[in-house]
């Protein structure tokens, strides 16, 4: 059952600027209600809507010289 206390807690790093890090798996639910899944042990969810995989973040936030 979600959120019942045997679940363990996910863990977000945040940082100042750049991607919300999550330790995963995760399932993000998009505005459109649409989902997406990433298996992987680290997701980097974007939170500048730069990124072109959105939600996941391809570093577009990053300064370009």
């Amino acid at each position: 059952m979600p959120n019942s206390p045997s679940d363990s807690a996910r863990r977000l790093t945040v940082q100042r600027r750049g991607p919300l890090l999550v330790e995963g798996p995760v399932e993000v639910e998009l505005e459109d209600g649409s989902t997406v899944r990433s298996d992987r042990f680290r997701v980097a969810v974007c939170t500048c809507r730069r990124s072109r995989r959105f939600p996941w973040c391809d570093t577009s936030h990053r300064d370009r010289a």
